[in-house]
């Protein structure tokens, strides 16, 4: 099978796409051909190399694509060749005091395909059965392939961490990217009021067509004097960052009395600067989140299935052009998502 690999870390020269030897498939696992699959930042930072990272070379990339049950292994039970599936990347061991107190995401043993295992960016994998959920007919591939990471991600991040209510006020910046563009989505549909930002006018008016009320160019303004003038010097309830180094002290200085600021990661930078006297001074929470728990996944993916949440999808892609794919990605070029399809399928 052809599959893209990366042969070390580094730039996007490291990226090829060809002849890989096929996965051998577990007891527990299912062979999926895989139909399209999605880029995130994390895969970017996979390439670059994070010091936490020690993977065997050449590695897979990939934590999100859909497909077709090729074959199953002898102790799956939930699927039979032929069914349409998609990836859950996060990986729990199942017995630790946090799985057994239901939130897998806590596990000890965490850890997400496509970053510390092989994943999904080839013409087949062999998935975990735990890490795959079905996809109804009907729905396009593109959507199928490049939902879950990022839907996942964002409706944790607010539903549950940030327990955002319809009553409240909510800045989500890098609106454009995969998780802002989904948390702008969830926050309409809580019912929030949602302030967001982007760095181009088309970015801002795709940011409107998803849900933000209010918009703010970055690049042009001081998004958080932008935000308090917007709330009569108030502040929001709630600031979505994942942006990290770049924009962490704006995103304090933006929040209301006793707001949350929620991340799920830093792509600017892991160690920013931070207004400790503004975090206490005014009762701030500074949140945490990572991906989501299985039944969290279900909810939130029923929506995308049934069409209330859509994955924007700025391009597809060939997967022997996954390098153009990590440049459209590092230099924030358009809106929404970045698909590559095996060249088998196209």
């Amino acid at each position: 099978m052809d599959a893209v690999t990366i042969t070390e870390h580094g730039g996007t020269d490291v990226i090829e796409y060809g002849e890989h030897p096929e996965p051998t498939v577990g007891d527990d696992e299912v062979l999926v051909d895989v139909k399209a699959a999605a880029l995130n930042h994390l895969d970017v930072w996979v390439r670059r190399g994070l010091p936490t990272l020690d993977l065997e070379m050449p590695h897979v990339p990939g934590s999100d694509g859909a497909g077709v049950v090729e074959a199953v292994g002898d102790d799956v039970t939930r699927f039979e060749q032929g069914d349409r599936v998609a990836l859950a990347a996060g990986v729990n061991c199942g017995h630790c005091e946090f799985c057994r107190d239901g939130d897998a995401t806590r596990c000890v043993s965490y850890h997400i395909i496509g970053e510390h295992v092989p994943g999904i960016h080839a013409e087949y994998a062999a998935i975990p059965e735990d890490n795959l959920i079905p996809v109804p007919d009907g729905v396009d591939w593109e959507v199928a392939g490049s939902a879950c990471l990022v839907f996942q991600t964002a409706w944790r991040m607010l539903v549950d961490r940030a327990d955002l209510r319809p009553s409240e006020s909510i800045l989500v910046l890098g609106a454009s990217g995969g998780v802002g563009h989904a948390a702008v989505q969830i926050a309409d549909y809580v019912g929030a009021e949602v302030y967001a930002t982007g760095s181009t006018e088309a970015k801002l008016e795709a940011a409107r067509e998803h849900g933000a009320d209010h918009v703010c160019n970055y690049e042009e303004a001081d998004f958080a004097a932008w935000v308090r003038e917007e709330t009569g010097r108030r502040g929001v309830d709630v600031v979505v960052d994942h942006v990290g180094a770049a924009t962490w002290r704006d995103s304090i200085k933006s929040l209301a009395k006793g707001g949350r600021l929620v991340t799920c990661g830093g792509t600017t930078g892991p160690n920013p600067e931070t207004d400790i006297p503004r975090i206490f001074w005014n009762q701030l929470s500074i949140v945490g989140s990572t991906m989501a728990t299985p039944g969290q996944v279900d909810d939130v993916m029923d929506l995308v299935w049934d069409g209330t949440f859509e994955p924007a999808i700025r391009e597809t892609l060939p997967m022997s052009e996954s390098a153009r794919a990590h440049e459209l990605l590092e230099g924030r070029e358009g809106f929404g998502k970045v698909v590559v399809v095996p060249d088998s399928e196209r």
